[in-house]
């Protein structure tokens, strides 16, 4: 059986090459062939600790984009006791670039909603690469008005390059979808946590993100547009991406040093698809720890921090606005 072939961003095909050779030593039993195995292996774990100890901007844009990434589906079973997935926004029909529905946080009942890409093409086009619609968002907003109705916490996975923009979303609202979100989430009496978990772009991002605490992946990233828009409207030209990437500061410790965020969670060495249960216990753990915090403050306490915390960021273009909570 020929042997499948891995996509994997430039910077990590040194790896792969080292990874190939190994799988090949290892089909032959000779103890010269264990010590070259051995070998390859150290020098294997010192190549990869060398990339991902010294990454760019553009590299990790591209870890957030790794076809191996977890996505919210991935993440659930590792994070909550147990969970009921609910769909549809009693209008138009199903997204399946968002999913959503009831967990259980330990002994706390908490609603969930989440981006959602797909593995394969036939997934993603299903998913919409993670690119939601307006019945998206507005099953997004059913959910938010579930956790209003039963004063449940409400936490959000964002994974998105942005909302779809194709005109038949913007025929059936998108823009009004997406302004009703944000809205509803600022006024919201229960506390909220959104964990940026992958890509965080536009309004795509921010139509489940006004939240109490921002928490993002440590190679995730939050942006107004993605490093390609940004190319080509300031470059003309797309493929000078890597160098907007590095002009935006939008990876997750740019927006943390801005004030933007409250937490960068950590990944294991080579980033969250190398051991989703360590990634899935850190998000869990991060969650927690900021939910105790929120839930001990009345809800108008709550609101008016929440409102503090926006109107400092407008006020101060996210310089030197985070607080210690």
């Amino acid at each position: 059986m020929a042997e499948e072939t891995k996509i994997v961003p430039d910077f990590e095909q040194p790896l792969l090459e080292l990874e190939q050779k190994i799988n090949q030593l290892s089909q032959s039993d000779s103890d010269r062939t264990s010590a070259e195995i051995n070998q390859l292996k150290e020098q294997y774990q010192q190549l990869k600790k060398q990339i991902y100890s010294n990454l760019t901007n553009w590299q990790r844009i591209q870890l957030s984009r790794h076809p191996q990434r977890p996505y919210t589906l991935d993440y659930l079973a590792h994070i909550f006791n147990d969970y009921q997935l609910l769909s549809g926004d009693r209008c138009f029909g199903i997204d399946g670039a968002i999913v959503g529905g009831l967990a259980m946080l330990e002994n706390q009942t908490v609603i969930f909603v989440g981006h959602q890409k797909g593995r394969t093409l036939e997934e993603n086009l299903k998913r919409n690469f993670g690119s939601a619609q307006p019945e998206g968002y507005r099953f997004s907003r059913r959910m938010f008005l579930l956790a209003r109705q039963f004063k449940f916490p409400l936490i959000t996975f964002i994974d998105t390059p942005g909302a779809f923009p194709g005109i038949e979303a913007e025929q059936r609202g998108q823009a009004t979808a997406i302004a009703e979100n944000i809205l509803l989430m600022s006024e919201l009496p229960v506390p909220i946590i959104s964990v940026v978990i992958g890509e965080g772009g536009s309004g795509g991002a921010l139509g489940i993100g006004v939240a109490d605490r921002l928490l993002l992946l440590e190679n995730s990233y939050y942006s107004v547009i993605s490093p390609e828009g940004c190319a080509a409207i300031l470059f003309r030209d797309a493929a000078k991406a890597k160098e907007a990437a590095e002009a935006l500061k939008i990876t997750a410790r740019d927006i943390y040093q801005l004030g933007c965020a409250d937490e960068i969670i950590p990944e294991p060495l080579g980033g969250a698809q190398a051991d989703i249960g360590e990634t899935a216990r850190n998000i869990k753990e991060a969650i927690q720890r900021h939910l105790r915090e929120l839930t001990a403050l009345s809800v108008k306490q709550l609101l008016n921090q929440r409102y503090k915390k926006y109107q400092i960021i407008g006020e101060n273009g996210g310089k030197n606005v985070r607080k210690k909570h």
